[in-house]
């Protein structure tokens, strides 16, 4: 079967055998999504070396779970040890021994085949397209910002970032009824969250509302954000961190203790909340596809969606 792989830093599409692990299933892909943190990947980011991608739809071929086969799927990307503490509860996120899908010890997406255990596998609704389903991971871990902190319709929310993510959160922050401001540098991205009803500035005009925010949401991918929320944010704010890169931040903790800020990492949701969103067409992902191509051009694609202004780029096995 074909795959997008990495391999010490270089980036190629190769004939590899097909996944046969008996005890997981096994899913034929029909769409996956490219995504920040695969392109962070391709540059050295978790020391990956394997295929690479989190983000897709697909049909079970095979499974144990034998009411799977044949059915549109997504799937969780952490596969847990099932023996520790946070698997017996059902949450295998940050289970020491776990593999993540195309991230850390387990191959991806971007391939024909992939596999993965039937627990961790979700029906599609039939009336969810494919186009949608594959939005399912990212949308989820927007919807994962609403796990972390509480957020109703009396809070000041700002979202920095205007890309697939940032997009995403302001969205699924706004269903709450609270106020919320995407703060990115592309005005026809910024156009998207305009037309859900959501105000948008760009990082200059934003300086000038230091200290209104309940809680900042950074997604922008730049160590950048990191200072400007902690501007914008009040005394005893939440800040909430989803952005994943390749680099080190510097950090001036001086605000933090004295402002009282509460820093709290984000970084998978639940995958039911965010098909039920899809289910409702209450997202517009529509307008975040830019680009797709046939997997066998995958290492194009992946150019294409580090492209400034590009924003999601699927491949198609």
């Amino acid at each position: 079967m074909l795959a997008l792989r990495v391999d010490k830093k270089r980036l190629a599409v190769k004939n590899v055998s097909k996944p046969d692990q008996a005890d997981e299933a096994l899913v034929r892909v029909l769409l996956s999504g490219i995504c920040n943190t695969d392109l962070e990947i391709a540059r050295g980011y978790a020391g990956f070396n394997g295929t690479i991608g989190h983000e897709f739809v697909g049909v079970v071929e095979d499974s144990s779970d034998r009411g799977l086969v044949g059915r549109r799927v997504v799937g969780e990307i952490n596969a847990g040890c099932g023996n520790c503490d946070l698997c017996r509860a059902g949450d295998s996120r940050h289970c020491a021994n776990r593999t993540v899908l195309g991230i850390h010890g387990r191959d991806g997406a971007h391939a024909e085949f992939l596999q993965l255990p039937a627990v961790n596998l979700l029906r599609v609704p039939d009336n969810i397209a494919d186009e949608h389903a594959v939005f399912t991971e990212p949308l989820a871990a927007a919807c994962g910002v609403l796990e972390r902190v509480n957020i109703d319709k009396s809070d000041r929310v700002a979202v920095i970032g205007d890309g697939k993510l940032g997009l995403l959160c302001a969205q699924v922050i706004s269903l709450t009824g609270a106020s919320v401001l995407l703060i990115g540098k592309h005005a026809e991205k910024l156009r998207i969250a305009e037309r859900r009803g959501i105000e948008t500035t760009t990082p200059k005009l934003a300086t000038k509302r230091k200290r209104q925010f309940d809680v900042v949401v950074e997604a922008s991918g730049s160590a950048t954000g990191f200072g400007l929320a902690l501007e914008l944010l009040r005394p005893r704010g939440q800040l909430v961190l989803k952005s994943t890169f390749h680099g080190k931040t510097e950090l001036d903790a001086a605000p933090i203790v004295v402002d009282e800020i509460s820093i709290i990492g984000s970084r998978c949701g639940r995958f039911q909340p965010a098909l039920e969103l899809l289910k409702k067409k209450a997202i517009d992902v529509d307008s975040l596809i830019s680009e797709e191509y046939p997997l066998s051009k995958g290492v194009h694609a992946m150019r294409r969606a580090g492209t400034r202004g590009v924003l999601k780029v699927l491949l198609r096995p």
